[in-house]
């Protein structure tokens, strides 16, 4: 776990090491990359690495806290225009559409972790057993706002995260539109929609 004393190496250049490790890890994986790569490509010394995280594990952990805060605030930011919960729960698919055409995509960094780690290091499973648990209960909450059973908003969850799985080795964002297609079907096999404003696609 990261020390309380690493914040004293200011937080930008916390920050900046948080960001460099993201995108090796996601480029090259966890374990492949090295903290000295990681200094010198954020322009760093390892003595400046060193004095911001206690070790590997520190940084990996720092790394996923900044996805799961991202990924909720581009989700809720996705939502921001739909006062509709139906609409805000198939926001969240046209979110995934434009994450999966960028060229940096490789997959969920969770599920890349896990599956890298998890097996082996339990911490990293508590925090992706926690960022998955956190999207559920979301779209779980936005259903039955929504007037739709909880195992509505259960197996739509299921549609996002299989999509960005499926993403991952097709390169395309097709899985995006067919899951929100699905999930747009789950939606309508529950409520007929009262605004017109759900589509299928």
């Amino acid at each position: 776990m990261p020390l309380a004393s690493a914040v004293l190496t200011g937080d930008r250049r916390r920050r900046s090491l948080v960001k460099c490790a993201d995108e090796l890890f996601n480029a090259h994986g966890i374990t492949p990359t090295s903290l000295d790569s990681i200094a010198s490509s954020a322009g760093f010394s390892r003595g400046d690495l060193d004095a911001a995280f206690v070790d590997k594990d520190a940084l990996v952990e720092a790394v996923l806290d900044a996805r799961h805060a991202d990924w909720r605030a581009n989700i809720a930011k996705g939502m921001e225009a739909f006062p509709d919960p139906r609409d805000k729960i198939l926001s969240i698919f046209g979110y995934l559409e434009g994450w999966f055409a960028e060229e940096t995509f490789q997959g969920c960094v969770f599920v890349n972790a896990y599956a890298e780690l998890g097996r082996d290091v339990p911490w990293v499973a508590v925090m992706v057993l926690r960022h998955k648990t956190v999207f559920s209960d979301l779209v779980e909450a936005l259903a039955v706002e929504a007037g739709l059973p909880v195992i509505a908003g259960t197996s739509i969850a299921l549609l996002a995260e299989g999509a960005q799985v499926t993403a991952a080795f097709t390169h395309t964002v097709a899985p995006a539109r067919e899951a929100r297609t699905a999930a747009a079907m789950i939606i309508a096999l529950y409520q007929v929609p009262t605004t017109g404003s759900l589509s299928f696609f």
